[in-house]
């Protein structure tokens, strides 16, 4: 921990307007294409950056979660792309599904993650990495076999998250990575104090700074696919009690940039039509969680600025709100996806 009393920034829940932003921009590829082929084409943007020995950090969800990503899209870029990738995971630091090693395990084969290697990295143990520029951290616990990786592609499911309001690379990094026992408490708890004592601003700086410490150990072999489908308000943690989904699907997001991949992320919400971002704009709002995105803009973690490319239309560059362009402003699910229903795999 830093030795410093740090004060957490403002303002987490005021959206800042694309032309509101000032400095150097990235670039944003997207994709309409919800599906196993969507999945390859725009991983194959950002995928030069991968060699050696390649970790996958996805949300394996709780047992029989609705929502997450599909196994078959999975399955399918790890056969044709990955073969030799493995899937990383950590423990939870609450009692749930995946709470310990052999519980997790048994929630992997639950859930369908049964298909390549699937490495607890904190199953056998804790390494630190050191935290630049952070005034909540000077060093984070992370997984220890993490380290035994030379790159990361981190694969998301978009979607809302109970106290960092949403779930985005940054969290699936920065809560992921982190070890059950010692780094998700860091990151959560007071000492002495509630486990999820610490919320708001101070929470979206230390999910932040716990991400920098992994992004810059992989640096330059790192790049993020955000996935935004059957986005609940709830994160995959909450297993089927997760909220029912009222966003609309909108498509997918691939950076090597992850400020922008995420912040391009909140951009397509906030210009969905009428009222159909409304649900996740409040959740992430009533959390404070856009510090997120301004905070990891100040630890230089990235562009909030960026060019977005449709490579479903010739590399077009298209705004967000002519992605969601297409979506009807009263759009209803018509369906919500069970765990037993037909999305099961």
């Amino acid at each position: 921990m830093s030795n410093s009393t740090p004060i957490p920034g403002k303002d987490g829940n005021r959206y800042i307007p694309y032309d509101e932003r000032t400095g150097e921009s990235s670039v944003v590829f997207f994709t309409h294409d919800l599906s196993e082929a969507g999945m390859k084409k725009i991983y194959d943007r950002v995928s030069s950056v991968l060699c050696g020995k390649i970790a996958i950090k996805l949300h394996t969800g709780e047992a029989e979660g609705p929502n997450i990503i599909p196994r078959p899209w999975v399955k399918e870029l790890i056969s044709s792309r990955l073969p030799d990738a493995t899937i990383i995971e950590t423990n939870t630091y609450y009692e749930g599904s995946r709470y310990t090693t052999e519980a997790h395990r048994r929630t992997l084969e639950i859930n369908g993650w049964t298909f390549c290697p699937v490495d607890i990295t904190d199953s056998d143990g804790v390494a630190t990495l050191p935290v630049r520029g952070g005034k909540w951290f000077s060093e984070m616990h992370v997984g220890k076999s993490m380290l035994d990786y030379d790159s990361l592609l981190v694969l998301t499911h978009f979607k809302g998250h109970v106290m960092g309001g949403f779930g985005g690379s940054n969290k699936n990094i920065g809560i992921g990575c982190a070890d059950g026992r010692i780094g998700k408490k860091e990151i959560h708890t007071y000492p002495g104090q509630d486990m999820w004592s610490i919320a708001e601003e101070e929470l979206m700086e230390r999910i932040s700074e716990s991400t920098r410490a992994t992004i810059d150990y992989f640096a330059p072999h790192v790049c993020y696919i955000n996935t935004m489908r059957n986005m609940s308000v709830d994160c995959d943690c909450a297993g089927p009690g997760a909220e029912p989904v009222v966003t609309p699907d909108i498509g997918i997001v691939a950076s090597l940039d992850i400020l922008a991949a995420d912040n391009a992320c909140m951009d397509l919400i906030y210009s969905l039509p009428g009222d159909a971002g409304k649900a996740l704009i409040e959740r992430v709002e009533s959390r404070h969680g856009l510090r997120q995105l301004s905070y990891m803009k100040e630890l230089g973690m990235g562009n909030d600025r960026y060019t977005l490319i449709d490579i479903d239309n010739g590399d077009a560059v298209i705004t967000a709100a002519e992605a969601v362009s297409g979506i009807s402003p009263g759009w209803k699910p018509d369906r919500y996806n069970t765990f037993w229903g037909r999305n099961r795999h």
